[in-house]
């Protein structure tokens, strides 16, 4: 055990030389996964502010309306599929959703992380897939887990500078079907191959060639900064917050259970059917799998093995899938007859240590975009925070709840605090209801917003961590019904 240790990061190693160790390990307890009774009582005897964020001179931006197609375990019923197919499923059930005219939108983007390189501007070539005007311009982003999210922002910045009045963003992710390269020097005798002229020349490049270049290329898994997978860090930091399997393997039971009543209550209405080609029509998520403690239990530690504590279990999988929303300046949502059904507010990005801090996002930018509305947590109605991992949710939760991290970490003066867990991902989240890299923005995005219609509420805080060290956040403010 020590031995797989070895590598363990300096905050893994600061958090464990602690002195009162003991003292620390209860100051960093995970709260008991049930409502608390005492969150409750103090949660009713808060005043709730019903201000607006409305800012002076600055266009009110606001989400008509989202969806997606159903998210799907790779290697199902989307796996013969381009991720232009699902882009252009999620783009048509918008358009269905919605009935905005075409040749309103002002602009199309879309956001993936793993690119075909045949559609590499698969927003483009969605959007016309759809039926789009060629007169409506479109590009594709990049930032890991959160590129949905940079698409959503790039659209408030668009219509925020006055440039457009309508954007459509979204994102995509096929995992069914990832380009695998021929190996570096195989390509390179492609290529000088290619440029032979004679036949002396092509017998030259041939004569180089040998069995091992012909071992593939697979698309990297892990962080190219660190050269250490996503998985593996999200053990060490549940190790560094003395976060248990079994606490990991509670809330990924507990994510499952909630996506599944959500799924059967019907609330989980942003998904709409995609009848695949040559297939049945899909009308909802496959990876939903409540299971029980006992059966988690026996699965095996997937990345450091075999003491590790992050199982297949309380991991997201790998998914595809699609998802749009349309964004309007709400003069013109409000002119076209539209009942929008939020506000986009203030959102913040960070960035932080890739090696020690890889995952904690959502530490780092929920103090920042509170600060910035001028909020706090008891203002927030609906957390929907992205699921990678149970240990990654857990830490989050601990960190933000820790004066100590807040201080020696992140130079504030003291915590944020932690969100409530009966305000948190009620309707499920990454871990049961999937994962596409490219489009889960958009789902935390509308799962706040029909949370707060649905429940009553005013604001909502969205936030995911990213590969890189990257993270964001954002508030949702519920449009007046």
């Amino acid at each position: 055990m020590n031995q797989n240790f070895k590598m363990t990061s300096l905050l893994t190693y600061t958090f464990k030389n602690l002195p009162s160790t003991s003292k620390w390990a209860l100051r960093f307890c995970v709260r008991p996964l049930s409502s608390s009774s005492q969150l409750q009582a103090a949660a009713a005897s808060q005043t709730k502010s019903k201000k607006t964020l409305a800012k002076p001179n600055i266009r009110n931006i606001v989400v008509v309306d989202g969806v997606r197609i159903p998210f799907l375990l790779s290697g199902t019923s989307y796996k013969d599929l381009m991720p232009h197919d699902l882009a252009r499923a999620a783009l048509l059930g918008l358009l269905h959703q919605t009935s905005v005219p075409k040749d309103v939108v002002d602009y199309i983007v879309f956001g993936t992380v793993i690119q075909e390189v045949k559609t590499s501007n698969v927003a483009r070539e969605a959007a016309l897939g759809a039926g789009f005007s060629d007169k409506t311009p479109a590009h594709t982003v990049t930032m890991a887990c959160i590129s949905s999210n940079q698409a959503m922002t790039t659209a408030v910045g668009l219509i925020a500078s006055g440039q457009c009045d309508v954007v459509v963003a979204g994102g995509v992710e096929l995992m069914s079907d990832v380009p695998i390269r021929h190996s570096r020097k195989m390509r390179k005798m492609m290529l000088d191959l290619n440029k032979a002229k004679t036949l002396a020349q092509r017998l030259s490049v041939i004569s180089k060639f040998r069995l091992n270049f012909l071992s593939p290329e697979l698309p990297a898994v892990s962080e190219f900064s660190t050269s250490e997978t996503m998985g593996h860090s999200a053990d060490r930091l549940a190790a560094a917050f003395a976060i248990s399997r079994e606490e990991q393997d509670e809330y990924a039971l507990r994510s499952h259970s909630l996506a599944k009543r959500a799924q059967d209550e019907g609330l989980l209405s942003d998904i709409v059917p995609f009848k695949v080609p040559g297939r049945d029509t899909v009308t909802q998520d496959n990876g939903i799998r409540p299971s029980s403690l006992d059966q988690m239990a026996k699965l095996k530690p997937a990345f450091i093995k075999p003491y590790g504590t992050v199982t297949a279990a309380n991991s997201s999988f790998l998914t595809d899938g699609a998802s749009a929303v349309l964004i309007m300046a709400e003069e013109k949502a409000l002119a076209m007859g539209y009942k929008p059904k939020a506000y986009l507010r203030d959102f913040m990005y960070v960035s932080q240590d890739p090696k020690d801090q890889l995952l904690l996002g959502p530490t780092y930018a929920t103090p920042k975009v509170l600060e910035k509305a001028g909020l706090t947590m008891n203002d927030i109605d609906a957390f929907e925070f992205h699921e990678a991992f149970s240990g990654q949710i857990l830490a989050n939760l601990k960190a933000m709840d820790s004066d100590w991290f807040a201080q020696n970490y992140m130079g504030r003066k003291a915590k944020v605090g932690s969100p409530p867990l009966e305000k948190f991902n009620n309707w499920g989240g990454s871990l049961s209801l999937g994962h596409p890299f490219g489009a889960t923005g958009c789902r935390l995005v509308m799962a706040a917003a029909n949370r707060l219609r649905k429940e009553g509420g005013q604001y909502g805080l969205v936030a995911a961590c990213a590969a890189g060290g990257q993270g964001h956040a954002m508030i949702v403010e519920a449009y007046p019904k």
